[in-house]
């Protein structure tokens, strides 16, 4: 006689385990109870049946569906998403997704029937974007999502068979997926070297893009999150900044918008390093609000905020002490001169790539770097754990010799 732990997966009196669920089909009730699967193998853990119950009622689910009754084009498919399925979703993925259909997939698939194509045609289409016209492996895998997109949108709306849409989207020896990566090609995490980041430090020292400078040397702060930085979310007390918006550029209007995942809003720890700069920074404002009050009211500019409310540049982090409002934008001219002068490529996000490795390095757990990342998976943080740079290496070189 078995022993029941709960209404859907249960031990055995042998040890091994099974499964039960119940189904309407026609309008009959259907009772499912297996101990093993479909070669007659036992399930030896409570995990393999729990899986196997999770495929065998989505195959009996599928079975369920209606065939489609209507064929729909791709055309026809990406316009039903955007009216009905993309709700809530970023300004920015709606712009790279509409930007994507407009200027590449409309002309070679929008006339197409959706459960007309094949993997074999997808799985061409993405190759010759990544090895023929060389676009970057990252940017050819946003095709890819562009594809799981529409065709998951079809077959929710039963436009897509459940085996076409199984062949191109889930059984993972014929799905369509990325090209084989290029053996040349960088996706590594870029960092700056410790002789790299004096030398940016004593660039960056006294200008208007120290604080932004700063905010991504010694936090890893993202581009959009170093800009859209209020100064009512500094706690110079604590010495903690609260990330819970980001700038953007929308429709030609600055705008704080919410950030692009709820992993990204965090409280953010300041090394002292930082904490003394931000209180000198903090008395230097106010000064600043009282040498520059008549020109601050007229340089200043607003903005709308999360709440949709207006907010003056002056409330911002990185605000100039005329009170011009710093952008996105502010960081174009420095790159180009420390490429020039320094013979540095230098990007902001290479900044969050170096303190996410140096942070790494010195042990931080990985839980805890995750969080001030604000990373949604952990296995992205471990990326920096794996990457090798050169103070990595002579910390491996000193355990090698302690052996």
């Amino acid at each position: 006689m078995a022993k029941q732990n709960d209404s859907s997966v249960f031990q055995l009196e042998n040890g091994n385990w099974g499964y039960r669920f119940t189904i309407m089909r026609n309008g009959q009730r259907k009772d499912i109870r297996r101990k093993q699967d479909d070669l007659g193998n036992p399930f030896k853990t409570r995990k393999e049946a729990t899986k196997a119950r999770q495929l065998a009622l989505q195959q009996e689910q599928d079975e369920s569906r209606p065939k489609p009754k209507d064929r729909k084009t791709v055309a026809e498919v990406f316009t039903e998403y955007c009216e009905k399925g993309r709700s809530g979703k970023a300004y920015q993925t709606i712009r790279k997704q509409d930007s994507l259909w407009e200027i590449h997939l409309r002309k070679k698939f929008g006339k197409r029937f959706v459960d007309d194509i094949s993997v074999a045609e997808v799985q061409d289409y993405l190759t010759d974007l990544y090895y023929k016209k060389k676009y970057s492996y990252r940017y050819t895998e946003s095709f890819l999502k562009m594809f799981y997109l529409i065709f998951g949108q079809a077959y929710s709306r039963n436009y897509l068979d459940v085996d076409i849409y199984n062949k191109l989207c889930v059984n993972k020896d014929t799905k369509i997926k990325m090209p084989k990566l290029k053996t040349d090609d960088d996706t590594d995490i870029v960092y700056f070297t410790q002789e790299e980041l004096a030398l940016l430090d004593e660039y960056f020292d006294g200008t208007n893009a120290q604080t932004a400078y700063m905010l991504g040397r010694y936090c890893g702060l993202r581009i959009n999150e170093c800009f859209g930085l209020k100064w009512s979310n500094v706690d110079l007390e604590n010495g903690t900044i609260l990330i819970d918006r980001q700038m953007q550029y929308q429709e030609s209007l600055i705008k704080l918008v919410p950030l692009k995942t709820k992993n990204a809003k965090r409280t953010i720890y300041m090394c002292d390093t930082l904490k003394n700069y931000f209180i000198a920074l903090a008395q230097k404002r106010e000064k600043d609000a009282e040498l520059y009050a008549d020109l601050r009211e007229q340089k200043r500019r607003t903005l709308q905020d999360l709440d949709g409310s207006n907010i003056y540049s002056t409330d911002m982090v990185n605000c100039l002490p005329n009170g011009t409002l710093q952008t996105l934008n502010s960081f174009k001219y420095p790159s180009r001169e420390i490429n020039k002068k320094l013979g540095i490529q230098f990007k902001y996000h290479y900044l969050r790539h170096t303190y996410g490795t140096m942070m790494a390095e010195l042990n931080t757990p990985t839980h805890l770097l995750c969080n001030q990342m604000g990373h949604g998976k952990i296995q992205v943080t471990q990326q920096y754990y794996l990457a090798v740079s050169k103070y990595g290496i002579q910390i491996l070189q000193r355990n090698l010799n302690r052996l």
